[in-house]
């Protein structure tokens, strides 16, 4: 299992706290495959861009309106996280209690 975050996240910490077998991906330093991106962007659709985040906020409106893909290949920081890959490959998105539930925590 693949945990793709960022340290600093309170969510991201977490997951990783609950799921400590799991492996993660740290998308400052490592980034996330253009293939995995399109993965999960073809699943959850723009809710994979967290307009709620402070990096979202202090963009201008011609990167807002960027290719979502291209936006979060630049600027990994602006993806909801954590974005988790189980053994299956099977993906899930943030920390709620769907996706704890999911995870048996």
């Amino acid at each position: 299992m693949d945990i793709y975050g960022i340290k600093t996240c309170d969510s991201c910490r977490k997951a990783i706290k609950e799921l400590a077998d799991a492996n993660f991906v740290d998308l400052r330093k490592d980034g996330i495959s253009p293939d995995l991106l399109a993965r999960a962007y073809a699943k959850f659709g723009d809710a994979i861009v967290n307009k709620k985040s402070a990096t979202w906020r202090g963009f201008d409106d011609a990167t807002r309106a960027m290719d979502p893909l291209k936006l979060l290949t630049l600027n990994p920081t602006v993806m909801k996280r954590p974005l988790i890959m189980d053994d299956q490959g099977v993906l899930t998105l943030g920390w709620g209690t769907d996706v704890q539930e999911r995870f048996g925590v």
